[in-house]
């Protein structure tokens, strides 16, 4: 069964791996597109006033690979966008180094930039991937990975 239009136009990667930003590249770029919008999330050294260490990234993969899709698809649905791509590291993420990758083609910047934008939000909204915080004095669970003090088991969530 041939695949849906929208699907030729959509990569979405959950890895344990380094992020492979030059795959994103070349799977968005073609010649109709005049602008390619990325972003990259990667691990700091710090958050809410605490030295971090590393990132542990959790998630509940069928579901979370699904819901990236959804979010493609919704990019593709509200923007003029050509193609976009997904990447989203789970286990262990040192400082420095990415744990999110978003890139996006389209004819024009504007569709471009909303569209990436609007995904990193909706990431952060929708998808069942939880991160955990290490410091040197101990680990905290970090809510939709915006920052806020989360448990998982709290939230009735297993990760």
């Amino acid at each position: 069964m041939e695949k849906p239009v929208a699907e030729h136009r959509i990569h979405v990667v959950i890895t344990e791996k380094e992020l492979n930003l030059d795959d994103s590249i070349k799977f968005v770029s073609d010649k109709s597109s005049g602008a390619t919008a990325t972003f990259l999330g990667s691990t700091r050294d710090n958050n809410l006033g605490r030295q971090v260490n590393f990132l542990e990234y959790e998630a509940y993969e069928p579901m979370a690979d699904r819901k990236l899709s959804e979010i493609a698809h919704e990019m593709i649905d509200n923007w003029e966008i050509n193609k976009v791509s997904i990447q989203h590291r789970v286990g262990r993420v040192s400082l420095g180094h990415g744990s999110l990758f978003v890139a996006v083609s389209a004819k024009h910047r504007k569709d471009a930039f909303s569209a990436c934008e609007f995904s990193i939000n909706r990431i952060k909204e929708i998808v069942p991937i939880w991160k955990k915080e290490y410091y040197e004095d101990g680990e905290i669970w970090i809510g939709s990975q915006t920052g806020v003090e989360f448990s998982p088991a709290k939230e009735g969530n297993t990760g």
